[in-house]
């Protein structure tokens, strides 16, 4: 296994960036890759992305560009940190830039379109690596919050336990605490599923309903996940931990959490395009719910919360409508 080295992280939104301040902050020297040169050159320059992290002063141990090649040259650990549906792609370029065994990271948390593949089986075709190189993070993970250090927790989740240690390791701080895991499809569908389940719950909390309503999405989420991930060979007490339970109910419960607060505006009876434009960032559920639907009727799952999602946010049904199609299912035991 190659030695840690320096980190790569590939892509300057606010998880990367963040997720490059707790490398720094554990002792790793780390080049951020980002899409446009006037942010690498702020980071460079200020020691700030005042794009995505405003105001957060990120360690002298990180430096930026624009150039791929030039910050995964010999670096141990390359982080992955784009939006989902730009995985493949950005792959296809940057993997002869790869060292013979660095480890991937996954902080992408949705479904391919089209393939229906999670982002770790992404990474094993385009990069043509071993699937017990990825490695993949995933928890109740609000990038603020971790920039600013209050305390989290994570899932570090990678089928050679070893190469999990590495990662644990390279990121355990005193504000950031990381938990190995075997189970990389549970950590990876929990943290797909729960960008539509929050979603949901901005709908939801737009509407005004209330608790009892919000509390239903949060539990029927949950179990609609679980079951996908049983059906696909996930531990189902993985749904129970920090990349299930703990990630949905955080998604779901702050207004950081871009897809609550795309919901929200699905919610008030903004169309999709209108919501995007308000929001400006990518809300990974969006996309995934379509990826994520065509999963579950490949294996049999009911994935009611997540049909209904699609529909308000694909097919330009009213959120009334999708909350009564919900409430008017066959009744049956829990």
């Amino acid at each position: 296994m190659t030695p840690l080295g320096h980190a790569a992280v590939l892509g300057a939104g606010s998880w990367g960036t963040a997720f490059a301040k707790v490398l720094a902050d554990a002792g790793t020297d780390v080049t951020i890759w980002a899409r446009r040169e006037s942010v690498a050159e702020a980071i460079r320059s200020t020691g700030v992305n005042p794009d995505y992290l405003p105001g957060v002063r990120l360690s002298d141990r990180v430096t930026a560009t624009a150039d791929a090649g030039k910050a995964i040259a010999g670096a141990g650990l390359v982080v992955l940190a784009v939006p989902s549906q730009t995985l493949r792609g950005n792959l296809a370029e940057w993997a002869g830039f790869l060292d013979a065994d660095a480890t991937l990271v996954s902080l992408m948390k949705g479904i391919e379109l089209g393939t229906t593949k999670r982002m770790s089986e992404v990474i094993v075709e385009s990069a043509r690596v071993a699937p017990d190189r990825v490695v993949v993070v995933s928890g109740p993970n609000l990038a603020p919050e971790i920039a600013v250090g209050q305390p989290a927790a994570t899932v570090v989740a990678c089928t050679d336990v070893e190469r999990a240690t590495l990662v644990q390791n390279a990121v355990t701080t005193p504000y950031f605490r990381p938990y190995t895991n075997d189970d990389v499809i549970g950590a990876e569908l929990g943290g797909a599923v729960k960008n539509v389940i929050a979603l949901a719950y901005g709908i939801a909390t737009a509407m005004g309903l209330g608790d009892n309503t919000r509390a239903m999405l949060i539990t029927r989420g949950l179990a609609e996940t679980a079951r996908l991930g049983v059906a696909l060979g996930a531990d189902p007490l993985t749904f129970a931990g920090l990349a299930g339970m703990g990630d949905l109910v955080a998604t779901c419960s702050s207004p950081l959490s871009r897809n609550r607060t795309f919901g929200e505006h699905l919610g008030r009876g903004e169309t999709l395009e209108e919501a995007q434009a308000a929001t400006r960032q990518t809300a990974e559920g969006v996309k995934s719910c379509l990826a994520i639907r065509d999963l579950a009727r490949a294996h049999g799952v009911e994935m009611p919360i997540t049909e209904q999602v699609e529909r308000v946010c694909h097919e330009g049904v009213d959120p009334r409508t999708a909350v009564t199609a919900l409430m008017s299912r066959t009744t049956k035991p829990e």
